[in-house]
């Protein structure tokens, strides 16, 4: 890492409403992969790695064929759980490249949930489609990702005193965020504190408007060397750290004395400042997948930017809000209100971001940081440096 590979690339397609793409989700996946080829200055034929979180469906041999590579030398894929390993897409591309086992790798996301549902059914979970760790909970009712992070982040509010308000901030942040991308789904539909407080209970303490969104849509980086990069127009983004770190082997699901309530990040964290050698108030913008607002704050103390019982002062009064907050935080209204890609989204606007091109754009931004899905494990993170 520190540096040896650098971003060159991003791209996305259209976000839609959950069912609303027009296209399927492999049309969906070139579309991304050919928006970040143009955006690197790169053609289509010159990538020769493919990456895919949580893909099971459009195979590398497919995409490849499709797009027109010349080559396939590299192909992966994170474990996943959620969005845990989103980030960990870089930390397989840095090592691709660095290995020297392809020259620019594409790390890439799809979902067209009008083509294939991924949640929402219980009959299929009961029929024995129950994620691994699910199962037990099935005759008592716990059958969705809202209800299994309730249980941790109601336990844990408990614990230590935090209130309602800390999860309505962190909603909040990505809604305001949201207003200043074209590109969100949410967009022009601003959130006021009071309309969060009035939606309806999902499951406590989850609101409505604690949880997020399930979309359509497609999003892509690619990676190589500086020396390639070199010869590029476009500004490559150096990959300075990342991580992936395990808690307990079934993440969530592990109800247990040892490790509830937790988002089990301690160890991602531990790693990331130990490999980058910073800090995490040395970090200028932040972008922290939240499927739901209770693992963020959760994730925030693990991590290391406060203490539980600090939570509710360090999110309040806005502190999470525009380019100008006391911590920039999910800058392009992030899984809650720009689009869930799985988090791979919000890689991308940590580049944008180390680019200086976000429409939320921090000040003097040297460090960006993505971190994947707390609550499921493997865990994932990624530090970029300042763009080249």
């Amino acid at each position: 890492m520190n540096g040896q590979a650098v971003v060159v690339g991003v791209g996305e397609s259209t976000y839609y409403k959950h069912g609303d793409s027009p296209d399927t989700e492999f049309q969906l996946a070139c579309t991304a992969i050919k928006h970040a080829a143009e955006d690197a200055g790169l053609e289509l034929s010159q990538l020769d790695g493919l990456i895919s979180y949580m893909d099971h469906r459009n195979s590398p041999l497919r995409v490849a064929d499709a797009l027109g590579f010349d080559e396939l030398r590299w192909s992966a894929t994170p474990w996943a759980g959620g969005g845990n390993n989103s980030s960990a897409t870089m930390h397989l591309a840095d090592a691709a490249v660095c290995g020297g086992h392809a020259d620019y790798i594409v790390c890439f996301r799809a979902l067209a949930q009008g083509q294939f549902q991924r949640l929402g059914s219980g009959a299929g979970i009961m029929a024995g489609g129950a994620p691994e760790g699910l199962s037990w909970g099935l005759p008592y009712g716990l059958m969705t990702p809202a209800q299994e992070c309730a249980l941790q982040t109601n336990r844990w509010m408990h614990d230590h005193g935090v209130s309602q308000e800390a999860l309505a901030a962190v909603s909040l942040a990505c809604y305001a965020n949201a207003q200043r991308n074209p590109r969100a789904v949410r967009h022009g539909r601003p959130l006021t504190r009071e309309q969060y407080h009035e939606s309806r209970w999902i499951v406590e303490p989850f609101h409505l408007y604690d949880c997020c969104m399930e979309n359509d849509g497609a999003a892509a980086l690619i990676v190589t060397t500086p020396e390639r990069a070199k010869d590029l127009p476009g500004k490559a983004v150096p990959i300075l750290a990342t991580a992936q770190g395990l808690g307990p082997d079934i993440g969530i699901y592990a109800f247990q004395q040892r490790w509830f309530p937790n988002m089990y990040y301690e160890n991602v964290g531990r790693m990331i400042w130990d490999r980058s050698g910073v800090k995490p108030t040395d970090v200028d913008v932040l972008q922290l997948y939240e499927n739901f607002t209770g693992p963020v704050v959760m994730a925030l103390c693990e991590m290391g930017y406060c203490k539980p019982e600090e939570v509710d002062a360090f999110v309040a009064d806005g502190a999470l809000e525009g380019p100008d907050a006391r911590l920039p935080f999910n800058t392009s209204g992030g899984n809650i209100a720009e689009a869930y890609i799985h988090g791979l989204e919000m890689v991308i606007e940590a580049v944008r971001q180390s680019r200086g091109e976000s429409t939320c754009q921090a000040k003097n931004v040297e460090l960006s940081l993505a971190v994947g899905g707390p609550g499921y494990a493997p865990g994932s993170a990624v530090l970029f440096g300042p763009a080249e």
